[in-house]
């Protein structure tokens, strides 16, 4: 997967506009007048936030883009202008009289928010033309439109904006807060996080009924697809024809996930610009965002940055899953031909002769699957003081081995059950065994796939390094 060039791209983007704002310092003592930290800032750090963050996000991949939203008379819209206008945001903003710009201050000491403070306050005036004659003045040369709500006054009519939008052929991107999805009806695609899905349509039971209920929001609200983000959980698309995919969380380092959602939106919005699907631009936003979420505070993330992370890796789909999700992809990988290799183990330690069977193992194939006992389960097969490593870091050292397509745990002693659901087209393994010694190599017969024994990688062993260790 490349990144192509963007510079044909124009985003604009409407919504709720803040300033984020840091102060950094020391907490190395207690409040003699109240049992609190007092912390001696030594650095204020300003950095634009909710749709302001979004249109750097744009700007940052290598995009164009156009800011619409609303800010007080005040020193916090100057640092915002100054900010995006040096970053290349054309900013065309409202400004409001007797009003102060959204602030939302954190207080920082060793990396860690200590408390957040928000300066806020309603709206004196209804706004909603002003921002609607600048938007109507921007479609002309947009190729997408962003409409970003932190329900915070800027986007009290969005089917103002979205008919709008439909009239000059640009499509619309909604990164929705508490309204009802009722009022981004007609929009192209509607990103709203777990939290927000759960309170417009209520729980699901499983991955199935998430996508019974997204299915059923596109269809009721003339949605193109529902992305509902789900955090270290990737991504689940739905598509108002029925497609669909769970895009798995990404292997990284999480250190702060403010503006991970804004990152999302804007991503997904320059990827449709260019006339990508639903789930191809997600799978591009999803990789946006698991850059983002590895750096501080509200953040952006840059085209080269992208552009190395799409090329690490072949498909924007592969990580760790749970089964729903498994069996769900590979009836997709099936229908489009795709021919499905099974493997299985405790993969305790990672070693050489890992790594070998399993790239190995992929070269027969389209996709790979990696499937992992569960730490009860490999305590049963090798005794007490195993597994060395826990199951989440098991499956998250394979799913970053680009010769893995999808990992999952079970919780059997073998993975019958989970070949008889899958069947897959070839059943691996490594070693010394003979293929009617392979578990599940009867069940692989019977459907007619195929069972194959792959080389050994002399003196490798996960037993023999963890004796090394003990004895060491």
């Amino acid at each position: 997967m490349e990144l192509p060039s963007l510079q044909s791209v124009h985003v604009l983007v409407v919504g709720d506009i803040m300033l984020d704002r840091y102060w950094f310092g020391d907490a190395r003592r207690i409040s003699q007048e109240a049992p609190v930290p007092v912390v001696d800032v030594d650095r204020i750090e300003d950095r634009p936030g909710g749709a302001a963050n979004v249109a750097l996000n744009i700007v940052s991949l290598g995009a164009h883009c156009t800011l619409v939203g609303l800010v007080g008379e005040d020193e916090a819209a100057e640092t915002l202008r100054a900010t995006l206008s040096a970053a290349g945001v054309i900013c065309d903003l409202v400004t409001i009289s007797d009003w102060s710009t959204i602030v939302k201050l954190r207080v920082i000491s060793q990396k860690q928010q200590l408390i957040r403070t928000d300066f806020e306050s309603e709206l004196p005036v209804d706004a909603q033309d002003d921002i609607a004659a600048r938007v109507e003045k921007h479609l002309d040369s947009a190729t997408s439109m962003v409409l970003q709500d932190y329900d915070k006054g800027a986007l009290e009519d969005p089917q103002r904006f979205i008919a709008a939008a439909d009239r000059a052929g640009v499509p619309v991107v909604v990164d929705p807060k508490n309204k009802p999805f009722s009022k981004y009806a007609g929009a192209n695609l509607l990103k709203p996080n777990a939290g927000e899905f759960v309170a417009a349509v209520g729980p699901w039971d499983d991955d199935g009924d998430l996508v019974r209920k997204a299915n059923a929001v596109c269809k009721a609200h003339d949605f193109e697809a529902v992305v509902v983000t789900r955090g270290g959980r990737g991504m689940s698309v739905v598509l108002a024809d029925g497609s669909r995919q769970h895009i798995p969380g990404r292997p990284v380092d999480v250190f702060d996930v403010t503006g991970a959602g804004d990152t999302s939106a804007a991503t997904l919005a320059v990827m449709m610009s260019l006339g990508w699907d639903p789930i191809a631009c997600a799978q591009v936003a999803n990789i946006a965002g698991g850059i983002v979420v590895g750096k501080f505070g509200t953040a952006a993330v840059t085209g080269p940055e992208l552009a190395m992370a799409l090329a690490d890796t072949n498909r924007g789909d592969r990580g760790m899953l749970t089964r729903a999700q498994l069996i769900d992809a590979v009836q997709q990988a099936r229908d489009s031909g795709q021919k499905i290799v099974f493997t299985n183990g405790c993969f305790d330690i990672l070693h050489a002769g890992h790594v070998a069977y399993l790239e190995e193992a992929r070269s027969l194939g389209d996709r790979l699957i990696v499937a992992v006992n569960d730490d009860a389960s490999v305590t049963r097969l090798k005794g007490e003081g195993r597994p060395v490593n826990p199951i989440e870091r098991r499956l998250r050292v394979l799913s970053a081995l680009s010769a893995v397509d999808w990992v999952v745990s079970f919780p059997e002693e073998t993975p019958e059950s989970l070949i008889e659901t899958l069947q897959p087209d070839l059943l691996v393994k490594g070693g010394d065994y003979g293929p009617n010694e392979v578990v599940g190599a009867e069940l692989v017969a019977a459907y007619g796939g195929e069972v194959r024994v792959l080389g050994l990688v002399e003196d490798c062993s996960t037993s023999a390094i963890v004796e090394s260790i003990q004895k060491a």
